[in-house]
């Protein structure tokens, strides 16, 4: 929930966090410091992490309420760093987490822990958002060190220059084992999209890799950039994945989507490969099918 209040000029130069208690009804003080800590109020549009800075009275603020035990901190493995040069690191992203800041938080979102991890190296660079993972989707995420970096990086990836590869787990069994779906894709509903006719060209090759009954590993290589393009391109050919349940997919722990690889050249055309291994529920599912490539 996102609530919008304007400061009055009863409030004016209170603390940020007395603020947003009063205005506010339902959220104490102490609920209003842990909002503004981990990233969820801005004031006049600005982000704001200081509960003791001053507001003035037409100050606009908003803040993002979380459900009770939505919020958790993120704490990587050292072996979630896959990759690192000069000009950027790759991390494996875990499923269930932001790419980037939301409404409601920065801290616990991936952007953050690289931010950290930067200040940690001694750089006051931001992390860099060139591409982006849904949050149910783990796996291989590439994050410039500095400006230059990032928009070489965002050319390439709009360019279609990175070649990315993903694995899906998805019920049912594929008709082919190479196939390829190029279907437009369009918004169908708020948070949801759809193959339709008027929609964004949309191209994606599909690899399967293993089957036993009605279970399907596949490999999927997505050729343009479309929102939820690998998910609508399999609900489209009935092989919707395990755990994505905006697409028809069954209940599980997780969506079983992952980037396994990505492959790019850096600043000196040599090319890179970086490769994500699966972990947890999938890679325990994973293993159980047979001839799995």
């Amino acid at each position: 929930m996102i609530l919008r209040k304007t400061v009055g000029k009863d409030q004016n130069n209170f603390r940020l966090d007395d603020a947003i208690a009063i205005l506010c009804a339902g959220v104490s003080k102490s609920e209003a410091r842990r909002i503004i800590d981990r990233g969820g109020c801005t004031v006049n549009v600005a982000l704001v992490r200081v509960a003791s800075r001053s507001v003035k009275a037409g100050d606009v603020i908003e803040i993002g309420i979380m459900e009770a035990g939505r919020f958790q901190e993120l704490q990587l493995p050292p072996e979630a760093l896959l990759y690192e040069d000069t000009e950027l690191i790759a991390v494996n992203k875990p499923a269930g987490i932001n790419s980037q800041r939301t409404p409601y938080q920065l801290k616990g979102t991936l952007e953050y822990w690289v931010t950290e991890y930067f200040k940690a190296q001694g750089s006051s660079e931001p992390a860099r958002v060139v591409h982006r993972l849904d949050r149910g989707t783990s796996g291989a995420m590439l994050f410039p060190k500095n400006r230059q970096a990032a928009a070489r990086f965002s050319k390439q990836f709009q360019e279609g220059l990175v070649d990315k590869r993903y694995l899906a787990l998805v019920c049912g069994r594929p008709d082919q084992d190479v196939w390829t779906v190029d279907a437009p894709i369009g918004k169908v509903a708020s948070a949801r999209y759809g193959v339709v006719e008027g929609g964004k060209a949309s191209q994606t090759e599909f690899r399967t890799l293993a089957s036993s009954g009605e279970l399907s590993l596949v490999e999927a290589r997505p050729l343009t950039g479309r929102t939820h393009q690998i998910r609508v391109h399999l609900e489209s050919v009935g092989l919707p994945i395990i755990g994505d349940a905006t697409y028809g997919g069954q209940a599980a722990g997780r969506m079983m989507l992952h980037c396994s690889a990505m492959k790019f050249q850096n600043a000196k055309q040599v090319e890179v490969t970086v490769s994500a291994p699966l972990d947890g529920e999938f890679a325990e599912l994973a293993r159980k099918l047979p001839q799995v490539v």
